[in-house]
């Protein structure tokens, strides 16, 4: 056992860049990966010629000249992964009332394409737009994020957000609530329907502005090769400075002797040790399976016990023998007729087209996706208790989408080669992610403000990397969280933290 040895549990964005960044600073790094391949719910998978891309919609920060480009070059993923610049963001649809609106870069076209469909509220639209062409030009993307918290003192965060001082009025208020509560004063109900599905109710109304702020600052794009090239450039890169990592092996225990974590052990039983144990893996199983629960405080307890996390979705893939060169990548429908699963109706869904790129499907084709929310307890226990049963309803629910698709794109369904559906159940099954959330916390004004601690009370040696420390999930923030973890060891360790290989 190397008195520099580190074991990370879990090869998704987080395992792979904690385990990146420990290398590059002089850490003999094994990750253990419970699925077959890295990635986590960055996930990817081939049916039929048509690649499914599973996980990240969409890419901030890709352009040089800000933090997140600097990190994903340290990462290697930049300047290798392919983005393709978002000219359109998506589209809002009402099948009810008819009514749509696309969502642009042009944030004042945006505003006199809403002012159309809602006149009384043209004094929330201004205040919209207003926000976010105050948030353009600033790189917040990373804000908060330079240094964990064990790291960060008050006048280290001051420094940060002193930067920011214009923008610090969006930050409470009405621009701190919910975008749930920010449009309950909206007249037109299909203008607070599409505030709401701008990105999610539950965002604090600022965090609106920053992915609009970002479109404009033509910040936001998709990845040509989607998940399956930016996962792979960070496995490279992990590979390629020494790191070493074996898939499909669960770990199951963490060891701890005389309150220090020393290593792991597998499903398979067998053993391994270390100077220093990560965990990017599901944050309630780690706590509370892996470790039995010991070290834990009252935040701690709190949070397991009362945040809500990112409800489960059921994803339907189509191999479709068309293109669609005028459609937006994203499409969200607020229907008319809406779809029953376990007698509860789906009332909207969101559609992908992967279209932006000829690396999904063969020449002529296109991979159509639709995503919506579903109940974790529902799907589980159906694969659970009656196998065939859950194929049924797999299979009801693909025809079932099918069909609203067809209202919008006549001729669809003829033109299907081939259908592929990840439930809940499906996520967990290859991520072990508690109730199969997929960003792990839900991001809420009280979430995002929150500061999460990469170690856990009494326990040393031992870190967390990933969305459960990093509250709201997504790419940046689980990558960033990965070079949290080598700050800390080379902090605990008294040496200069680098980026490059020593």
């Amino acid at each position: 056992m190397s008195e520099e040895s580190v074991i990370v549990i879990g090869a998704g964005l987080a395992g792979l860049s904690s385990g990146i960044y420990c290398q590059m600073n002089g850490y003999q790094t094994k990750i253990f990966e419970h699925h077959a391949v890295p990635g986590g719910v960055a996930s990817y998978w081939k049916r039929k010629r048509f690649l499914i891309d599973g996980g990240i919609h969409f890419l901030m920060g890709f352009k040089p000249g800000t933090l997140l480009y600097d990190y994903y070059r340290e990462l290697g993923i930049m300047p290798g992964s392919k983005v393709v610049e978002a000219t359109t963001f998506g589209k809002f649809i009402d099948e009810t009332s008819g009514k749509s609106v696309t969502i642009t870069p042009d944030l004042d076209r945006f505003a006199e394409d809403l002012k159309a469909n809602s006149p009384a509220d043209g004094a929330v639209i201004d205040d919209l737009i207003a926000g976010a062409k105050s948030m353009r030009g600033v790189d917040m993307s990373t804000v908060g994020m330079s240094h964990p918290p064990e790291l960060t003192n008050i006048f280290g965060r001051v420094k940060e957000f002193w930067g920011m001082r214009r923008l610090w009025k969006y930050f409470s208020g009405k621009y701190g609530k919910s975008v749930a509560e920010y449009v309950k004063n909206i007249k037109d109900p299909w203008l607070a329907e599409c505030i709401k599905n701008l990105f999610l109710p539950e965002v604090p109304v600022w965090f609106i502005f920053m992915i609009l702020a970002l479109l404009a600052d033509h910040q936001i794009g998709f990845l040509e090769g989607g998940c399956l090239d930016f996962v792979l450039a960070l496995e490279k890169r992990f590979k390629d400075l020494g790191g070493q990592v074996t898939y499909r092996a669960t770990v199951k225990k963490i060891l701890v002797e005389n309150d220090r974590a020393v290593g792991v052990r597998l499903a398979d039983g067998s053993e391994y040790r270390a100077k220093a144990v990560v965990s990017a893996a599901d944050g309630r199983s780690t706590i509370f399976e892996m470790l039995g629960g010991r070290y834990v405080d009252k935040n701690i307890k709190r949070r397991y016990g009362e945040w809500a996390s990112f409800a489960p979705f059921v994803l339907v893939s189509y191999g479709v023998a068309r293109e669609f060169p005028d459609s937006p990548p994203f499409i969200t429908f607020k229907m008319k007729d809406p779809l029953t699963v376990n007698n509860k109706p789906i009332r909207g869904y969101f559609i992908r087209l992967l279209n932006y790129s000829r690396r999904f499907a063969p020449p002529g084709k296109t991979v159509v996706q639709v995503e919506f929310e579903s109940e974790w307890d529902y799907w589980d226990n159906l694969q659970r208790e009656d196998r065939a049963q859950y194929d049924a309803e797999k299979e009801r629910v693909a025809g079932e989408m099918l069909k609203q698709l067809e209202a919008h794109f006549p001729g669809i369904s003829r033109q299907v080669e081939m259908i592929d559906m990840a439930t809940p159940f499906t996520l967990w099954r290859y991520t072990l992610n508690h109730k199969a959330a997929w960003e792990g916390w839900m991001i809420t004004p009280e979430t995002i403000k929150s500061s999460v601690k990469r170690t856990l009370p009494g326990l040393s040696d031992f870190y967390m990397a990933g969305q459960w420390v990093m509250p709201g999930g997504g790419v940046p923030p689980c990558l960033i969280s990965g070079r949290h973890i080598a700050q800390l060891l080379c902090k605990r360790d008294q040496k200069a933290f680098v980026t490059t290989k020593a």
